[in-house]
């Protein structure tokens, strides 16, 4: 595929299409209902490295990997809106005990993410859901159930998450074990930011956020019950992270440390 090519999926009705692109050897997803040209991109929902297609490739994917800092070894770990299956490629390869589902509502995207994108097919650990992230979240039979929720939800406009109310974090929070813990992006105008994170206040023991990066992202993460904070221990987990993992770990703990400074002083 040449560079900026772009191809699209078949029209559903009921679904946004689903478009890739390609750059300097980076191949991205988006949601668009009228594709015409260069300069009419839609937004990346997504994006991969084609030379290490199991690295995540875009930073603000890489912090929704910060609970990382506070468990080592969870037993299921669920993503609300697959994107590009970057976070659900990089779990269920680096975390080869826990169960690992992702929960999308729009067809073309996984059979995109099957087809260009990597995704290994379902098997006794990974699940590929279609469904609803909503109903999946309000099920009873899940209170409980989850360690780890990373949710990353958005529309073809990608205004702010699709879901972002009350009901649905509470729901997010039922659904985690006691010290389970929610990673979320928000990428949305500061009121709806605001509105966000008080929803998730309320229904969670405690809710951090790491500096917004340049591409306009905020990343949350909420635990169901407050941690006790020790930089140092946070900072020797880190380093292995780094190395371990690839990922940029020293850098979330500078931003969690910032955050509670700048909590405190307010």
């Amino acid at each position: 595929m040449s560079s900026k090519s772009r191809t699209k999926t078949e029209l559903h009705p009921t679904h946004p299409e689903v478009s890739i692109s390609e750059f300097r050897g980076v191949r991205s997803l988006h949601l668009n209902d009228d594709f015409s040209g260069d300069t009419a991109y839609a937004a990346i929902q997504g994006s991969m490295r084609m030379a290490v297609p199991e690295q995540i490739e875009l930073e603000y994917v890489q912090q929704m990997m910060m609970w990382m800092l506070f468990v080592e070894n969870p037993a299921h770990i669920v993503q609300l809106g697959l994107g590009a299956a970057a976070l659900t490629k990089f779990c269920y390869r680096y975390f080869p005990e826990a169960k690992v589902s992702a929960i999308e509502l729009n067809p073309h995207v996984i059979a995109i993410c099957h087809a260009q994108f990597q995704l290994p097919e379902n098997d006794a650990r990974l699940q590929i859901i279609e469904a609803d992230a909503l109903d999946f979240v309000m099920n009873p039979a899940r209170h409980g159930k989850l360690d780890i929720l990373q949710v990353d939800l958005y529309d073809a406009e990608a205004q702010g998450p699709v879901l972002d109310s009350p009901e649905f974090y509470q729901a997010c929070a039922d659904c985690l074990s006691e010290d389970g813990m929610m990673t979320v992006n928000l990428f949305s105008s500061a009121e709806n930011r605001i509105k966000n994170l008080a929803a998730m206040e309320t229904a969670f023991d405690a809710v951090v956020w790491l500096p917004e990066v340049h591409d306009a992202n905020v990343v949350v993460l909420a635990f169901k019950r407050a941690p006790a904070i020790d930089f140092a221990v946070l900072y020797q987990r880190a380093a292995i992270i780094r190395v371990n993992y690839k990922l940029p770990a020293p850098y979330w703990v500078n931003g969690l440390k910032e955050w509670m400074t700048l909590d405190t002083e307010a």
